[in-house]
């Protein structure tokens, strides 16, 4: 069977590349071990949450299925930091696994140019250094003009319960070996990495009264800009903490865990911890914190987020016992620990094509970040990028500027990672610019211009923003007098810190009522106006620095300050620009000052001499 595109691997990555492909209209197949086991959320059934709420956002504007399938499957939303900023508000749900994953597979099985196909990929075929298809377990072969490989834990994957180990990409799924050996003599280096799940218990089990209700939001905040219908919480959440005797349980057994037994030697997430590393890590701490979270609506089982852990049974029951409320509580799984392979991503293009191999791309975990909302925006734009050059137009690169998943994936490509990559907030230089409530301003234009849009929601999106711009004019030219002071505009007013959309409301038009989602647009574009026309002026400036161009055969001995390792990458990479130089991993901010100011210097001598040349010949 011929192909224009493989997607090996159905995790969130996995779907969004082939829901990518197939809408922009090429022929795809989804190939995964388990059809039952679709966008199986192997971890925490919960989407969103800081910077990850903003990655589920910028899906939906591009076209994506993440943001749409967590309202249409969530059963508590909640909007976080919703006392702040815009610029740090974010949307997290609890979603019901099993009806996000039966779901997603009704909506990808429905998909015209899709097929979904059941086998164990062992071998990326090539031909001339470029992706030709995939073939199986079985010796079955599917060629194809591109691959996209989003294996998630499956490269290789070895699961740690105490001592005791087993070859798994999940719980008693079987590992991909063979096509993590295929990837390693195509010439990727690979690298282990380490994540883990917490265990799952018994709800009748639980003596909930030693724990604090989490209830959703009043009014729930959806994900996508398309969802219209009111979103419904239907469960409630609990928290609750470790204790001393909990802490000391885990020290006295410390020689039974993989992680400091030696057993496991990939480098686990920093801001994810087992509750070993919680423990050890902080050993002035007197509790930890976790969190009680049912995994649906049609299943006793419970999430207990915050106590991940791969030390053996025996020992998380005790844990359990040490703690009022679960000393009764009955484990339905157990927590585990998993190692996996991953690919430095360095060895990716800005598009998440490889490098060395021409149509070969890479997605989600396998590219060492850990969540579903990063590997669902790699999927999204690694199938994107696969349609467009198999439709040989331009390649869709985000700026820094734009969007989280920008990011994101710069992040990943031009400083490679040392743990699993977690996205937050604070990694964006110009995220008052990137708000959930603008993500559609941002990224729409260009989902409907690779047909991810439809007419009907672009339409949606096109009143919208006409709607916004008259209430923004409106704002600007409405005046209303503020106690004994000379009367303001309704957006000077709302520029204060004590201005709130509910104090102007009275005096806007019945014809410019507007959705909550609308009202936190207009306040956050107001409030933040001056801080943005700094940031446009900042990105204005980056941008000439970075498109200046390095002079050809430019000799950087010669540039003051660099240092022998910063020359040696230099003359390796060969960067035409600084930007490509800026993106070089172990080229230093200061190292880029330094090379532009001897640019400058060669240009202005170069400018001089030809300027002595000319007054040379007319004198002649």
């Amino acid at each position: 069977m011929d192909y224009d595109v493989i997607v090996v691997g159905a995790g969130h990555a996995g779907c969004e590349a082939a829901y990518a492909a197939s809408t922009i209209g090429l022929k795809t197949c989804l190939v995964t071990i388990q059809l039952e086991t679709i966008a199986q959320m192997s971890c925490n059934p919960a989407i969103g949450g800081l910077a990850k709420g903003q990655l589920v956002r910028e899906i939906d504007a591009l076209g994506g299925l993440m943001g749409r399938l967590a309202d249409e499957t969530g059963i508590q939303f909640r909007l976080l930091n919703s006392s702040r900023g815009g610029a740090v508000q974010a949307p997290r749900a609890q979603s019901d696994k099993a009806l996000y994953r039966l779901t997603m597979k009704k909506w990808l099985e429905g998909m015209p140019n899709l097929t979904l196909f059941q086998g164990i990929v062992t071998k990326i075929l090539t031909k001339s250094n470029r992706a030709v298809g995939i073939e199986t377990l079985d010796g079955y072969k599917l060629q194809s003009r591109a691959v996209i490989v989003t294996p998630g834990t499956f490269l290789n994957g070895l699961i740690h319960i105490g001592l005791q180990s087993y070859p798994a990409g999940r719980a008693n799924e079987p590992p991909s070996i063979l096509l993590s050996q295929s990837l390693k003599n195509l010439g990727l280096k690979t690298f282990r990495l380490k994540t883990g799940t917490p265990m799952r218990l018994h709800k009748d089990s639980i003596d909930w009264t030693g724990f604090t209700p989490q209830p959703g939001d009043k009014i729930p905040v959806p994900f996508s800009f398309r969802t219209k219908k009111p979103l419904e919480n239907r469960i409630v959440c609990h928290f609750g903490y470790t204790n001393p005797k909990t802490h000391e349980i885990i020290r006295q057994n410390l020689a039974f865990s993989p992680l400091y037994g030696g057993k496991i030697t990939g480098i686990g997430p920093r801001y994810c911890p087992s509750i070993e590393d919680k423990v050890v890590k902080f050993p002035e701490r007197q509790r930890h914190q976790f969190f009680l979270e049912p995994e649906g609506l049609d299943t006793a089982e419970i999430y207990v987020n915050g106590i991940s852990s791969s030390l053996p049974l025996d020992v998380q029951e005790k844990i359990l016992a040490s703690i009022p409320g679960l000393d009764q509580a009955k484990i339905l799984r157990p927590a585990y620990g998993i190692e996996y392979d991953a690919v430095m991503p360095t060895q990716l293009l800005p598009t998440l094509e490889t490098r060395s191999i021409s149509n070969l791309y890479l997605a989600g975990q396998i590219n060492g970040t850990s969540g579903y909302e990063e590997a669902a925006a790699q999927g999204l734009m690694a199938g994107i990028n696969a349609a467009l050059k198999i439709q040989e137009k331009q390649p869709f690169i985000l700026c820094r500027n734009e969007a989280y998943i920008a990011v994101l994936i710069d992040d990943l490509i031009s400083r490679g990672i040392e743990e699993p990559y977690r996205l937050f907030t604070s990694r964006a230089e110009y995220r008052l610019n990137l708000r959930i409530d603008n993500a559609d301003k941002r990224l729409t234009e260009y989902g409907h211009a690779f047909g991810l849009i439809n007419s009907n929601d672009y339409r949606c999106y096109q009143e919208k923003q006409t709607r916004l711009n008259r209430v923004l004019i409106f704002l600007e030219k409405k005046k209303i007098q503020v106690g004994n002071r000379e009367n303001i505009s309704l957006k000077d007013f709302l520029k204060k810190p004590e201005g709130k959309w509910e104090n102007v409301i009275e005096y806007v038009p019945l014809d410019m009522l507007l959705t909550d989602e609308e009202k936190r647009f207009c306040e956050s574009e107001i409030k933040y106006e001056g801080y943005i026309k700094k940031q446009e002026k900042e990105i204005a400036r980056i941008t000439k620095l970075d498109g200046e161009k390095i002079p050809r055969g430019m000799a950087y001995t010669n540039v003051p300050g660099l240092t022998r390792e910063v020359i040696e990458k230099l003359e390796k990479f060969d960067p035409q620009t600084i930007g490509e130089a800026k993106k070089i991993p172990g080229v230093t901010p200061a190292s880029v000052i330094n090379l532009h100011i001897a640019i400058s210097i060669h240009r202005k001598q170069k400018t001089k001499n030809v300027s002595r040349g000319t007054k040379y010949q007319n004198r002649k």
